[in-house]
């Protein structure tokens, strides 16, 4: 072939390829405005992530935290009917948002985690979980240290509460995922006090799993039920027919993220010796690690002390492939980046782990339960057992954000798109249920379609948070350190703009972020338009002492993102941008109920204007006033025929009412907390407290 005919065709390629870039990338053009975030480019993901901001918001289009608030404790609880708040439930959203939760839920967040520290384990106190009467759960008592499954006010369960307690270890992941929490909060927030308080308690929890520490092998030896989304974890099936203890990747790993957070707290508090003996702690588990993993370089879940791997694809016995796990190492960053792909590519590689969106927990089914143990069918694998239903292959909110997670650190925008929209259908169609049964298809749930659980055909749980939180906080990879806050961009790559409205915060500062989306390298940055030059092509260090108090970062990328074709339309009914003005709202709009808790919320703002020492109870009087609001507004809304579960006359009208009662709840919480005030407040809060009996005259 000729030069000239060369010369010829490669520039026919690559104009061809010019136009094939230029067909699937959205125009600049395309512009979008949101409330909480805008930007150029793929309207729909833009769409996406500003109605995503809108969970952790009163509003009336979609779930929203109010709806989570118990007025009586002052906290979260898992929602539904679910009169607790569960460690395995709330991790994921808790994690993913806590970067960017406003006033008052930041405080109310920490309360929430309280029920577990004020709880925590001492070798002496029981659970005191139940009615009064005495039974397995209220008589466990707890090595010190120990945290559990669930808490409430004065009550702990310190096992896995389901199935077959009597033969459950202590609950060491679970501990683990609240250490990691509870150190993503203090590195957030950076108080001294808090700091002070929660450490020595932090620290009692990190001994409790070291004792099961195995010497030679730096693993944990752990029993029956202890894995975070327990009881699938069923140990080791003994000659006797008893369950005995394996090494449980989920401890490592879980306690491993949790290490490299204690780690960055000592160095904020100044406790060298601390330091030293966690560093330690930290390079023993990370190099253990490597016999947790199959040679094609994902995690199993479990190995026998004899070496018998648990999890491994194409094995005759325990051949399944573990997704919680493997989604943890990649987005919580105990593993490389190469580790990271090598997970990825084997999810990627077996659909059967994600048939319907959703990252299930396992796939294909367990054969090492403890009911089921060596079959993955029959008797012990029944009911909520059945494979895709519960912890068994079912699918998970709290996991699913985790696994977001982990596809923005490889830059899988579409697996993001994909799932993220399926869960913004079922928001929309108020069915935050926990778990999505039949491995997320989801076509009749057993707790929220029948059964106490069931509150007018409505189910929002505090699982499924996680998915608009990780949506959010995967943008920029917030990474939390001693002395400063790495932010990694990873915008989706047919966005060509992002500004977000929202701030992220840092101690008191709060920051601002915007890209110029051209890839996955950092070729600039600058706050408030000064040039940052701690930064390298993959991440840009944000120095604590040298930001200013509010800082608009500015981000420009380069490197081109790989072209992925889109997945999932977006579900546009009902639209943040296209609902009825909450402030049109009038006083005779609103239900009867909820007039009088209006008038004086509404006063109480206006008494309230001006103090710059009430931080919290006036954002919570604020949304307590939006609450109501919201009330009227979902009432105008054309809320559409619904996307999994219609949205009968029936089923509006239960989802009305459910706006209605958490107005009221959260009109009952304000007036419950203004009492305590009044009777037992300091002096900042004994005046609050008379404002109020101002406002209700």
């Amino acid at each position: 072939m000729k030069r000239t005919t060369i010369k010829a065709l490669a520039f026919l390629l690559l104009a061809f390829s010019t136009f094939s870039v230029q067909a699937q990338q959205p125009l600049r053009s395309d512009q979008y405005n949101g409330k909480f975030c805008s930007g150029t480019g793929d309207s729909d993901f833009l769409r996406l992530i500003d109605e995503s901001f809108a969970f952790f918001h009163p509003n009336p289009v979609v779930p929203n935290l109010t709806m989570l608030y118990n007025a009586d404790w002052d906290t979260f609880t898992e929602g539904a009917g679910w009169g607790a708040w569960w460690i395995q439930n709330s991790y994921g959203f808790s994690y993913a948002a806590t970067p960017f939760l406003q006033e008052p839920w930041v405080s109310i967040l920490q309360r929430s985690w309280d029920l577990f520290w004020d709880n925590q384990g001492d070798g002496i106190r029981k659970g005191m979980w139940g009615d009064g009467m005495p039974n397995q759960l209220s008589e466990l008592v707890a090595p010190d240290g120990g945290l559990g499954d669930t808490a409430a006010p004065g009550k702990i369960i310190y096992k896995q509460g389901d199935g077959d307690v009597k033969i459950h270890d202590w609950f060491y992941e679970a501990t683990a995922a609240c250490l990691v929490m509870q150190s993503e909060i203090l590195l957030v927030n950076r108080d001294p006090e808090a700091l002070k308080h929660y450490l020595p308690k932090m620290e009692r929890a990190c001994n409790f799993i070291e004792r099961v520490r195995d010497p030679k092998t730096n693993l944990f030896l752990v029993g029956p039920a202890c894995n975070l989304l327990a009881p699938s974890y069923g140990g080791v099936k003994l000659p006797d027919g008893t369950f005995g203890k394996g090494f449980l990747s989920g401890v490592s790993i879980t306690y491993l993220a949790a290490l490299d957070r204690m780690i960055e707290l000592y160095k904020l508090s100044g406790d060298k010796l601390k330091l030293e003996e966690f560093e330690h702690r930290q390079k023993i588990t990370r190099e253990s690690l490597t016999q947790l993993i199959t040679p094609a370089g994902y995690f199993v879940k479990s190995v026998e002390t004899g070496g018998m791997k648990h999890g491994v694809l194409g094995q005759k016995l325990f051949g399944y492939l573990e997704g919680t796990v493997n989604a943890d190492a990649v987005a919580l960053r105990v593993v490389d980046d190469h580790t990271s792909q090598n997970i990825y590519n084997q999810i990627e590689a077996f659909p059967a782990i994600r048939p319907f969106d959703f990252l299930l927990t396992n796939a294909p089914g367990l054969d090492d339960t403890y009911g089921g143990w060596g079959r993955t069918s029959g008797k012990g694998l029944e009911g909520f057992w059945t494979f895709g239903d519960w912890v068994n292959g079912g699918v998970w909110g709290t996991v699913e954000g985790r696994a977001i997670l982990m596809y923005y650190r490889l830059g899988k925008f579409e697996d993001i798109r994909r799932s993220a929209t399926r869960a913004m259908k079922w928001a929309k169609d108020f069915r935050m249920d926990a778990p999505w049964s039949q491995q997320g298809e989801n076509t009749h749930n057993p707790w929220s379609d029948s059964g106490r659980f069931r509150v007018g055909g409505v189910a929002v749980m505090v699982d499924n948070f996680a998915i608009p939180a990780a949506t959010i906080r995967g943008l920029f990879d917030c990474d939390y350190r001693a002395d400063r806050q790495i932010l990694r961009p990873r915008i989706p790559g047919s966005i060509t703009q992002y500004n977000q409205n929202e701030p992220v915060f840092f101690g008191k500062k709060k920051i601002y972020l915007t890209c110029t989306n051209g890839g996955p390298k950092v070729k600039s940055a600058t706050v408030n338009g000064k040039v940052i030059n701690t930064f390298s092509p993959e991440e840009i260090s944000l120095l604590f002492n040298e930001l200013p108090e509010v800082s608009k970062i500015e981000i420009v990328t380069e490197g081109g993102w790989p072209i992925e074709s889109k997945t999932a339309a977006y579900p546009t009914i009902p639209s943040l941008l296209s609902e009825v003005e909450s402030n049109a709202t009038v006083h005779s709009e609103l239900p009867e109920s909820l007039k009088t808790p209006f008038t004086i919320l509404t006063k109480m703002k206006s008494l309230l204007a001006g103090q710059n020492d009430l931080e919290f109870d006036q954002s919570f009087v604020e949304d307590a006033i939006q609450s109501c609001e919201d009330c009227a507004t979902r009432l105008k809304l054309d809320a559409g025929p619904g996307y999994f579960r219609p949205l009968t006359p029936e089923r509006n009208e239960g989802i009305n009412k459910f706006y209605e009662t958490t107005a009221l709840s959260m009109y009952n919480g304000f007036v419950n907390r203004m009492n305590r005030y009044a009777e037992k407040g300091d002096e900042k809060q004994k005046r609050m407290a008379k404002i109020f009996i101002e406002a209700q005259q």
